[in-house]
């Protein structure tokens, strides 16, 4: 059973198309307004406390990522035109130049630099150039879904592929699953297509028989 799970879910890569909006519709249509050229700001900020989708908006931005959390000194930064900057508030003194001068490079050569806090720049303990750099953009929340929404969420992606999940089932998919939005995405999916190869309803059974071996621990 754990390898046919895992043969089955699929590695669904972070894209625009497969981050459940929920309440940010319209920080996610600013940021693919911006993603597309327009408006032509140097710098656009994603704030939001965890779970709230920073990183994979990031990820699916195309632009070369970078976490200041692995590397508080962007030692790899490199001279990308498109670069994305996640956890912006743990970077050391080292990062935060290397972060100043290359926004000053993006703004001079027509660049992007998208970065992503738990704050807003204002509010991060950075350089002061830096703060007045990456607030000088465009500047948005982005808020985690609720219990409820992804609740939803989940019972609409199900009804799309005719997966009968029953309420109980969803329920019991937010208190032992991964909570994070694209792992419950990608486990509809494996889970449609066991429940189909092997003729068997979505069960409270079933779903502690395969979660059992694909949660993380």
């Amino acid at each position: 059973m754990r390898q046919l799970l895992l043969d089955l879910l699929p590695e669904s890569a972070p894209s625009l198309d497969n981050f459940v909006t929920g309440p940010n519709a319209e920080t996610v249509a600013a940021l693919t307004g911006w993603l597309a050229g327009s408006p032509a700001d140097t710098a656009f900020c994603l704030y939001g406390g965890a779970g709230c989708g920073r990183s994979h908006l990031l990820q699916a931005s195309a632009f070369a990522y970078h976490d200041a959390a692995a590397d508080p000194a962007l030692h790899g930064l490199g001279d990308a035109m498109q670069v994305a900057v996640d956890n912006v508030e743990s970077l050391d003194d080292a990062g935060q130049i290397a972060l100043f001068n290359c926004f000053n490079h993006l703004k001079m050569d027509g660049g992007r630099l998208l970065t992503a806090a738990a704050q807003p720049p204002a509010h991060l303990a950075l350089r002061e150039d830096l703060r007045t750099r990456l607030g000088s953009g465009l500047i948005y929340r982005l808020q985690a879904l609720s219990d409820a929404e992804k609740a939803a969420a989940l019972a609409t992606q199900a009804r799309e592929r005719a997966l009968k999940l029953p309420p109980e089932a969803i329920d019991y998919l937010l208190r032992h699953a991964p909570r994070d939005m694209r792992w419950l995405s990608a486990f509809i999916v494996a889970l449609d297509q066991h429940t189909l190869e092997h003729k068997r309803a979505v069960t409270l059974p079933l779903l502690r028989e395969l979660l059992n071996h694909e949660s993380p621990a």
